[in-house]
Parts: structure tokens; C-alpha cells; sequence
């Protein structure tokens, strides 16, 4: 007996209903991109691992799927390597690419691929399938979309400005009110590590602090002398743990807190640019909020670091984040080429939306009528009137089988289309359709005009 197939963890197939709702956020962040002029671009769902290795930290290239190269792959992979069981030396003599982890990291290599061909600044956006080896759970899969929006080629803050209100703009459209847009600056990050005495562990200090919230402040404490991070240095870090009040407020104790930092106060001013531009515009649902400990543990930021948490309430993990990044290309050769982008996480919204019963009735709505089909002549009759209702955006559809009526009806039923069409030789003869309302049981003869208006 075959075995019951299934798919591997960390991974979803969905149904129609599920894919209309993914496709209405999707669309939803897609026009609100265009509005704010990003064009849209597509990149390789696989790159070549030198294009990705490195870029993410230790944690984030463990979780980069390799590829095993094609053909015999072993014939090729280094022999000591295999003898002594190293697979981390292993790697790179087996698997030459990998499955893309983000959309950033192949945006900076297509940038500087493209650079004699794209007009900076360059605004861009992309809504593809990423992949990362992480251990499934609520809201985090091995497989899932990143929406994101960049901008490469201006310094300018106004762009981080931007950025603030487009979040603002996309959550309101999607009636997610309330969520909280959290902001920091990694030269706060640099200046705060320099302060301590501890600059050399700058990546291992953010990386410990952005788990403040997951593992709360004796775990980030441990993670952090288990670094090598002295206890006189975490002493000196402890007004982090507990920074409160209003982002002027918060503004003015970095500042203090950072005096000997030419780095750290370059941060601060350039959160105190942003933040006060977006309260003098002002937000619509969206909460911005100062949020020091946010590090997010990627490499590549180096300016203003973006967070965004779902409504009060609603437990799950950030469903967007981004930052500016000075020298993203850098690595892939070209220098002084100043970027800032923001990503909408997809299914984590999905859920959200859905537990708070925000997604409209309309995006699941089906075929607004099904023609009963009771033979070829009829069936013909029925597909004239079907081509003339779907030009005007009316979506019908005949049952493709002449089966028994009641099977017919109870397909409609079970698809929840409201409307049936009769077409019988007594229709046929007089030119005309028998609407039946399958909610009401309510059922008139219409000419074509009458069933167009009774269907829009």
C-alpha cells in the first residue's frame, strides 16, 4: 500500500479561499508600493552561495538551504574534508548555490549587476518566495513570502521618513490599526558598545540584545558574559533594560548616556531627524515608538533599524523590519552606494488579519452564478450569455457535465455561489434566463439585460 503523501515541515500548500486572501494583502502592499513610485523588479529563487555566505551572520547562513550540486556531487567534494566529517568545510566543494534567505542580499548583488542600467536613486520593491532551515513554529515557516521596498542611491533621511509613513499607509489599507513601528539607529548600537568597553563585541551585544523580548533580561545577561562581555559592562547597559518614557524623552537620556561617543550622537540625531518629521506629519493607526534594544542581528545595517509589532493583544513575532544599509554593495564591489528598505512579512499579517476577522467577505467571494448544464445545445445557449456577463467583470461559470440537476445545485451550494441560471428549451425559445436565488429560493425569468443587472 502507497503511503499517504504529505509535505515537508515548515512548508504549506492553500486553498483557494486562503490564496484570494494572500493575494488581497498582497495587492494591497503592491498598489501602496506604486504610490509611493517603487517599481518592481524579480531575482533568481536561487543565487550562488558566494552571493549569500557571510552576508547574515553565523546564525543566519546556518539557516541557508544549499543546493548539492548536480550529477555525481561526491566525485568532486575534497577528500580530507569528507575522511574527517567536516560538513561545514564540506559545503563548499558539494554545493555551489543556495536558496535565497531574503530578497536584500540579491537586490544589492542585482544593483551592482545592473548599475549601468538603473537610474538612481532607484526605488524598487519585490514580492517573492524566500527560504530558510528554521525550526517551524507559530508564524514561522521554512518557506514563505517577503514583500519588501527599497531605495539605493540617497543618503537622504527623508527616505527612513518615507518608509515610516508607507508602513502607516499599508496597515491602514489593510485595516490593521494600532500596529507599533518600532525604531532604533545601529550607530546608537556602536556608540552604547563603545561606551562600555565593549566595541570588539559589538555583534555579539546586539545580537544578545535583540532577544530582550524572547528571552528577557537574565537571559540576554547570560548570553552575554557567555560572549565575553564583562559584568561591568552589563552594569553599565542596565538602564537599557528598563528605557522608558516618550521618544523626545528617550532621545534626550541616549544622548546623555552617549557623550563620548562621536558615533553614538551622530545616532541619535539622526533618530531625533526622523522621529520628529514623523510626529509633525503625523501617522494615521500606526504607533511609532523608540525601541533601544531592537538589534536586529543582521550584519549590513548601519544606520536606522525598523521594527513593526502586530496590535496590542495579538501574540506573535515582528510582521515587518528593515533599516538602512551604507554599504550593502560594498561587498559585491561597488562603494558609496547608500540604501534604506523595509519588508512586510506575508503570512505573518495573514494570520494577524485573520484572527482579528479583518479580511473583507468580498476576497473569498466566488462565481457570483453557476448555469446548470442539461445538454450540449443548451450548454451552448448558456456560454453565449457567459461570455457576454464575464466582458462586463460578472464571474459565472457553467457546470461542465449534464448530470443530475440536484448534483448541480449542490455543487453550487457546497462552492457558496448565490445565484443558479436555467436554461432550458423554454428559455431558449423566448430568449430568456431563469435566475433562481439559492439563498431565498426565490427564482424570475430574465431577458439578458435584467440577469446582467440582477448578477453586478
Amino acid at each position: 500500500m502507497a503511503s499517504k503523501p504529505s509535505i515537508p515541515k515548515g512548508t504549506r500548500d492553500f486553498s483557494p479561499a486562503e490564496v484570494a486572501k494572500r493575494q488581497y494583502i498582497i495587492q494591497t502592499i503592491k498598489n501602496n508600493f506604486e504610490k509611493f513610485g517603487f517599481q518592481p523588479i524579480e531575482t533568481p529563487s536561487f543565487e550562488n552561495s558566494e552571493t549569500l555566505m557571510g552576508k547574515y551572520g553565523e546564525e543566519g547562513d546556518r539557516l541557508i538551504f544549499k543546493i548539492l550540486n548536480s550529477g555525481d556531487y561526491l566525485a568532486k567534494a575534497n577528500g580530507t574534508h569528507l575522511e574527517a566529517k567536516d560538513s561545514t568545510k564540506l559545503t563548499s566543494s558539494i554545493s555551489e548555490k543556495a536558496l535565497r534567505y531574503d530578497l536584500t542580499v540579491p537586490f544589492a548583488r542585482y544593483v551592482v549587476q545592473h548599475q549601468n542600467e538603473i537610474e538612481f536613486p532607484f526605488k524598487r520593491y519585490q514580492i517573492q518566495p524566500v527560504w530558510r532551515a528554521d525550526r517551524p513554529q507559530k508564524g514561522r515557516f521554512r518557506e514563505f513570502f517577503q514583500c519588501d521596498a527599497d531605495v539605493v542611491g540617497s543618503k537622504s533621511l527623508w527616505q527612513e521618513v518615507e518608509l515610516v509613513q508607507l508602513y502607516d499607509t499599508v496597515f491602514t489599507s489593510l485595516g490593521l490599526n494600532g500596529v507599533t513601528v518600532k525604531i532604533n539607529n545601529r550607530k546608537i548600537l556602536s556608540g552604547i558598545a563603545e561606551v562600555i568597553g565593549a566595541s570588539d563585541k559589538l555583534i555579539d551585544f546586539t545580537v544578545a540584545l535583540d532577544k530582550l523580548d524572547k528571552i528577557g533580561e537574565d537571559g540576554v545577561k547570560k548570553e552575554m558574559i557567555e560572549k565575553g562581555i564583562s559584568e561591568e559592562a552589563i552594569v553599565k547597559v542596565q538602564p537599557l533594560f528598563n528605557f522608558t518614557g516618550s521618544i523626545s524623552e528617550k532621545i534626550q537620556k541616549l544622548a546623555q548616556l552617549l557623550t563620548t561617543s562621536e558615533e553614538g550622537l551622530k545616532g541619535v540625531e539622526e533618530l531625533r531627524f526622523i522621529c520628529d518629521n514623523v510626529t509633525n506629519l503625523g501617522l494615521t493607526t500606526a504607533i511609532l515608538d523608540l525601541d533601544v534594544t531592537l538589534a536586529r542581528g543582521l550584519n549590513y545595517y548601519t544606520g536606522a533599524i525598523f521594527e513593526v509589532a502586530a496590535p496590542k493583544g495579538v501574540a506573535m513575532g515582528s510582521i515587518g523590519g528593515g533599516g538602512r544599509y551604507d554599504d550593502l554593495t560594498g561587498i559585491f564591489g561597488l562603494k558609496n552606494m547608500s540604501g534604506v528598505g523595509i519588508s512586510f512579512g506575508l503570512d505573518r499579517i495573514y494570520l494577524v488579519i485573520e484572527e482579528l476577522g479583518l479580511f473583507p467577505e468580498t476576497v473569498t467571494a466566488s462565481s457570483k452564478a453557476l448555469f446548470i448544464n442539461y445538454g450540449d445545445q443548451e450548454a451552448f445557449y448558456a456560454l453565449q450569455a457567459i461570455k457576454k456577463l464575464r466582458s462586463e467583470g460578472i464571474k459565472v461559470e457553467l457546470y461542465p457535465d449534464n448530470a443530475k440537476v440536484g448534483k448541480q445545485f449542490q455543487h453550487a451550494d457546497k462552492r457558496n455561489i448565490p445565484f443558479a441560471v436555467i436554461v432550458g428549451g423554454e428559455e431558449m425559445s423566448s430568449n430568456s434566463y431563469s435566475l433562481k436565488n439559492l439563498i431565498s429560493g426565490e427564482q424570475i425569468i430574465l431577458d439578458f439585460e435584467g440577469l446582467k443587472n440582477a448578477l453586478i
